[in-house]
């Protein structure tokens, strides 16, 4: 066997493993992301800007007594941003987009599993969220003295609970959806609602307490409260047991609703 044949059957056998067919499908998917201009414009900038946008508000916030710092409030809510924005609203459009192409119904003649199409088309906007969230963090850390993470294992965990959920909400989000516009006006109440209620704008330490057990329930809340926690190095066992059980509770609800509701065909 020549050497160009043995590269070339390495190179088709490793395509063919399920890591190898989800890399292509990511490469050809991050290709088609930056033809988007709207969506990589929105995924790239937005996550970036808005944070500091809140710096004069959190200036007049009374945080004494919570244990947090201007730092340990915006960097969170900087990543939940990243999330939102890079991850979420994004992968809707991508979902939307490629099942109305078909691409996702093509996709399915072949080797690709379904989880694999959907980890593949998700992993461009995952690695954007994964990269922004690291550069905001270094940014809060240099700009506005955040410091050290007191407990980074809270920090690491929420992020990458945050990195799995989102994902799958966006799937979920898609399947409500005819259009690729339709799919961001059906992103909109769940995107609105984690901006504004989920601890990034107000933190839920400076909140009545019956209001913010309420709002420790919604998707985005136990991801900010464990990275906020282990950024401030404020968080007790209990309240973090509490923020696992629910980010784990509503990704496994996601996945279920991704495997009982979504659509890989464009719907009429």
């Amino acid at each position: 066997m020549t050497t160009a044949t043995h590269r070339n059957t390495a190179a088709t056998a490793g395509t063919t493993t399920p890591v190898g067919r989800m890399a292509a499908l990511a490469r050809a998917e991050l290709t088609l992301l930056g033809r988007t201009k709207a969506t990589l414009v929105a995924a790239l900038f937005v996550p970036l800007v808005l944070p500091f946008s809140l710096r004069t508000a959190v200036d007049e916030m009374d945080l004494d007594g919570t244990g947090l710092s201007v730092g340990s409030v915006i960097l969170p809510s900087a990543i939940g941003f990243s999330l939102l924005f890079a991850v979420y609203s994004s992968l809707v459009s991508v979902y939307a987009a490629r099942r109305e192409e078909l691409v996702l119904k093509r996709l399915r003649t072949g080797e690709l599993r379904d989880t694999e199409i959907l980890a593949g088309a998700a992993l461009p906007s995952v690695a954007i969220g994964l990269v922004q969230s690291v550069v905001l963090s270094a940014a809060c850390v240099a700009l506005l003295d955040a410091g050290a993470p007191q407990a980074p294992h809270y920090a690491v965990l929420g992020l990458v609970l945050g990195l799995v959920m989102w994902p799958a909400l966006a799937a979920v989000t898609s399947a409500f959806s005819r259009s690729v516009e339709g799919a961001q006006v059906a992103a909109m109440p769940l995107l609105i609602i984690s901006m504004l209620a989920s601890g990034t704008f107000v933190p839920l330490e400076i909140l009545p307490d019956r209001l913010a057990s309420v709002l420790e329930l919604l998707p985005l809340t136990p991801i900010v409260t464990l990275i906020r926690g282990g950024w401030a190095g404020n968080l007790s066992a209990y309240d973090a047991l509490g923020a696992i059980a629910t980010g784990v509770a509503w990704t496994v609800l996601a996945l279920w609703a991704v495997r009982r509701w979504f659509r890989w065909e464009p719907r009429r």
